[in-house]
């Protein structure tokens, strides 16, 4: 991947943290409340939240009516449904258009417009001073963040080992604090495919970057299921970081993403 430099990591923005972290609320509790029955056992230890996403499923409910559809039918959205229905465009890996390249990220369906999130780089995320070595041999998904944190994003081997174990010690009770799904066919995330996006080229401009940030103390504890990154260390207090790709351009459906750091001079 190619190199970047940045004096301040508050000059790798282009949209706010804020501006991020309610583009994923928002899809994150649309995921929510169309997987709503399976999520009784984590709503049975919050009563308070309980009510309040009755009342956005209420919501949800009269819409759906509008829109010609059953109620019983916003129960059976798919993720890919799920996401195009909340911001207006859906992703999936396939082969890329680049020769010799293997799988890429392509906008199947919708529209994206430009700064807007369009996918997250899902992994478990090791401080400079921690273990990676036996991880990263042969591996071409470790991002590497400006502060020397890495995210490993493969999702096969050793590395998928280790993010299972890290994500099974840090379940609470019902409560997940990451996703899992992003290790298999089946996303329950399905922005969780941002290390399949291929670097850009001469012939192939960058129309996405990546952006870190790191999850606030406020996120939804509900909603951290959806989360696709794990600390390796269960022993440290530190917020969650995470890398989203945001989109430099208007995208269409059909163009594959190609990615690069933003690079302040």
């Amino acid at each position: 991947r190619t190199l970047r430099y940045v004096p301040e990591s508050s000059q790798d923005k282009i949209i706010s943290d804020e501006d991020v972290i309610q583009t994923l609320l928002k899809i994150f509790k649309a995921l929510f409340i169309n997987d709503f029955s399976r999520q009784a056992h984590i709503l049975a230890l919050l009563p308070e939240i309980k009510w309040k996403y009755l009342e956005l499923l209420t919501v949800e409910q009269k819409q759906s009516e509008v829109n010609s559809c059953s109620q019983q039918s916003q129960h059976f959205f798919s993720p890919e449904e799920v996401l195009f229905n909340t911001l207006g465009f859906t992703i999936s890996r396939d082969r890329s258009s680049l020769v010799s390249a293997g799988t890429g990220v392509f906008v199947n369906k919708g529209f994206v417009p430009k700064g807007r999130v369009i996918s997250m780089y899902p992994g478990t995320v090791y401080r400079k001073h921690e273990p990676i070595f036996f991880q990263s041999l042969g591996n071409p998904f470790i991002f590497r963040c400006i502060d020397g944190v890495l995210i490993d994003g493969n999702d096969k081997g050793l590395s998928r080992s280790v993010y299972r174990s890290c994500s099974r010690r840090d379940q609470l009770g019902p409560f997940h604090m990451s996703d899992e799904s992003w290790l298999t066919a089946a996303l329950q995330n399905p922005l969780a495919v941002g290390q399949y996006v291929n670097n850009c080229s001469h012939e192939k401009a960058a129309n996405v970057c990546y952006q870190e940030f790191d999850v606030p103390e406020y996120f939804p504890v509900e909603l951290k299921q959806y989360l696709p990154n794990i600390v390796y260390s269960h022993d440290i207090e530190s917020h969650l970081r995470c890398v989203v790709l945001v989109t430099l351009r208007d995208i269409n459906q059909g163009e594959e993403l190609f990615s690069n750091y933003y690079t302040v001079v």
